[in-house]
């Protein structure tokens, strides 16, 4: 599928229910939200809604991003599971971020965003994604973290150690997840832990119909 195709079907699941009385133009906003999560700065974006005489503020966008609720698709059947966490920071805080990536399509499945790295929060990690997706009888690559292998024997899933490889297509999201933070490699702004991982949902939204 070519890149302008995915962009104009992405465009197409935007759904833009929380606008009421919003002058710009539904296409027009569409656009800005897939913009600014394909990668584009929101000052960026901003300019781009210029070229068609519609000035907004930087504010404005983001806030349509947010509202408009974006979530990856459920119920997918992956084969393998790769899986991993990083550290991410919001202002001077530190946050671990965990997800969940179909190696074979690239996709998305699930991410989670918390304070701390416990085994507790690894297994509700899993347990979300069990209910979001059919993934009981995947492979679930790991590496040597001991949170994310306890959860996978005590959910009895089954998983291998690997640190290259297929895993790598995790490593792939969490690169692209740096480069979109507003400072430095890793780091969040400005930003709540809930606004973060608002983002990081409609990220992974935009994400799964990018690639």
């Amino acid at each position: 599928m070519s890149e302008n195709a995915s962009l104009s079907g992405c465009i197409g699941r935007i759904e833009l229910g929380f606008v009421e009385r919003e002058a710009t133009p539904r296409l027009l906003m569409k656009l800005s939200i897939q913009l600014h999560l394909a990668g584009l700065s929101l000052s960026n974006t901003v300019s781009i809604l210029e070229i068609f005489g519609v000035e907004r503020a930087r504010s404005t966008v983001h806030n349509w991003v947010h509202k408009a609720d974006l979530q990856p698709e459920e119920g997918r059947r992956p084969d393998h599971v790769a899986v991993d966490e990083t550290v991410i920071r919001l202002n001077d805080e530190q946050y671990w971020l965990y997800a969940a990536v179909d190696p074979e399509t690239n996709e998305l499945l699930h991410t989670k965003l918390e304070p701390t790295r416990t085994n507790v929060i690894a297994y509700s990690f899993f347990r979300e994604l069990r209910e979001k997706h059919d993934v009981d009888d995947a492979v679930f690559l790991v590496d040597g973290a001991k949170p994310l292998n306890d959860a996978c024997r005590r959910h009895g899933l089954d998983f291998r150690y690997e640190r290259h490889g297929n895993r790598n297509s995790v490593e792939r999201v969490f690169r692209e997840v740096k480069c979109r933070t507003t400072s430095f490699s890793n780091c969040f702004s400005n930003a709540e832990a809930e606004t973060a991982n608002e983002w990081l949902r409609s990220f992974a939204f935009a994400w799964n119909q990018l690639i």
